[in-house]
């Protein structure tokens, strides 16, 4: 088994020289079955790439000392989930991102902003006692939801009659098997919800969401703002947002608002994008850097020191270039849903210009994945056949210019919750965090909003169980 692991480093060495699309990562076993073929290659990926690889005993390089001993290892599992459950580092606490799935295609359909979605953003809260209610964050256009009566700060606390509580709520609202249900809205007065008899049936189809989901320009008190809502980094629709900047930029915007308070993350490549039309005097400069697990790091620091660092750029991944503002100064709205690739952006720019921060909290996510699939070189090029899972590890911790990171989350220079009971109109300057952002860049007092005090206890939202997008992720495999 020894010699097993020696060919495996070895092979580690090939691939950083050569790259993984070019020669196989993976060792060919031939006591490996259709039985515990999904194992061996979870096992394998996660040795190899796991950025908590040398904290799990089962995943060091000299956990078998026999070949008999590894194959029993991996047919201590039959579930493909339960064996990777059981490689995750202090699962929940210190890796809450790494996953699996068993249908790489979906995920591959996700990534690129394709769902079965009916077009409701929402958000679930706990009042009182068990009961749970829904409310409208924002309808995507182009939906289903988009052409019912149903918007932004609805309420609703039944689906198809059923009232919604902590017990039931995951079923009614996520079971994929029910792609048409009917929601009953309500209104909230003096901190009590009422139903308002309304009623709508809602079918979720398949859709592609453009992220890029407001661009406006507003005057105010001499300033030209830029406003930009944009809900998930994809690089999909780098160009439509590379569009948005060339908007602001024929527009003349004197400063920049955006908003990022309900993107939850995607592709390093896009926060890198996103942030170069933000500034672009910066070309060439640390973005971030990359810390991977210990071998990988030493490995790469030997072979190709300089792979380990993203610097702001002037080109899309796809060669186009890039529209940019040269901003000094930015605001971002942020809350408990901003994560990820958000972070990144605000970590990343931190060093250069000002960054002030309206919201609530950021999340606190300061690491990447990529997707690893069943192949020689865990890239899609020649994947097996056998089956469709895939696995999406935690390869690497990144840090800024400065070796800061978002591990504690960004707390705002202007502290304002949204409040469920008076969300405003998403782009008016009269939605409160935005009014904040305003009154912030123009030295105007913000104003003072009628808040309807709820107590209440955040569960989730519509994209809870849609991991793609709680994460930041690298291009398989962009991992040199």
């Amino acid at each position: 088994m020894k010699n097993y692991l020696i060919s495996t480093l070895t092979l580690l060495v090939l691939f950083l020289q050569v790259g993984c699309t070019t020669e196989d990562l993976r060792i060919d076993n031939p006591d490996v079955t259709e039985e515990n073929e999904i194992q061996d290659f979870i096992w394998q990926g996660m040795n190899l790439f796991y950025l908590w690889q040398e904290s799990v005993p089962n995943l060091a390089d000299d956990r078998f000392d026999t070949q008999s001993d590894y194959i029993n290892f991996l047919n201590s599992k039959s579930k493909p989930e339960d064996f990777f459950d059981n490689l995750i580092y202090n699962p929940g606490v210190v890796d809450k991102w790494s996953w699996i799935v068993d249908d790489y295609i979906k995920q591959d359909q996700a990534f690129q902003g394709i769902s079965l979605d009916n077009g409701v953003s929402f958000g679930l809260v706990n009042i009182v006692s068990n009961d749970v209610i829904g409310y409208v964050r924002y309808i995507r256009p182009n939906s289903d939801a988009s052409n019912k009566n149903i918007k932004r700060g609805d309420i609703f606390t039944h689906v198809d009659g059923t009232k919604l509580n902590l017990s039931n709520y995951a079923s009614l609202l996520f079971d994929q098997n029910n792609l048409t249900y009917i929601l009953d809205l309500a209104k909230m007065e003096d901190n009590v919800i009422i139903p308002t008899g309304v009623s709508v049936q809602l079918t979720k189809n398949e859709y592609t969401e453009n992220p890029v989901f407001i661009t406006k320009t507003i005057d105010q008190n001499g300033h030209r703002i830029g406003y930009l809502m944009y809900n998930w980094f994809t690089r999909t629709f780098d160009d439509e947002l590379n569009a948005a900047f060339l908007q602001f930029k024929n527009e003349g915007i004197t400063d920049l608002v955006v908003d990022l308070r309900y993107n939850p993350g995607g592709f390093v490549s896009s926060a890198i994008a996103v942030s170069g039309m933000i500034t672009g005097q910066f070309k060439g400069e640390i973005f971030s850097k990359q810390q991977w697990n210990s071998k990988w790091q030493e490995e790469i620091q030997n072979s190709d020191p300089g792979s380990l660092v993203d610097k702001f750029t002037d080109k899309l991944s796809n060669g186009h270039s890039i529209n940019s503002l040269k901003l000094n100064k930015v605001h971002f709205i942020v809350t408990g849903r901003s994560a990820s690739a958000s972070e990144l952006v605000i970590s990343g720019l931190k060093p250069y210009v000002d960054v002030s921060l309206v919201g609530t909290r950021t999340v606190g996510k300061y690491v990447a994945s990529t997707t690893l699939y069943d192949s020689d070189n865990f890239s899609k090029s020649g994947v097996n056949p056998n089956h469709t899972y895939a696995i999406q590890p935690i390869i690497y911790k990144s840090v800024n210019k400065l070796d800061e990171s978002a591990i504690d989350g960004f707390d705002p220079q202007i502290l304002i919750a949204e409040d469920i009971g008076n969300l405003g109109v998403l782009g008016d300057t009269d939605e409160p965090l935005l009014n904040a952002a305003i009154a912030d860049i123009t030295g105007v007092v913000a104003k003072i909003f009628d808040y309807k005090k709820v107590d209440y206890k955040t569960i989730g939202g519509s994209d809870m169980r849609s991991r793609v997008k709680n994460n930041m992720f690298v291009d398989n495999i962009e991992v040199r």
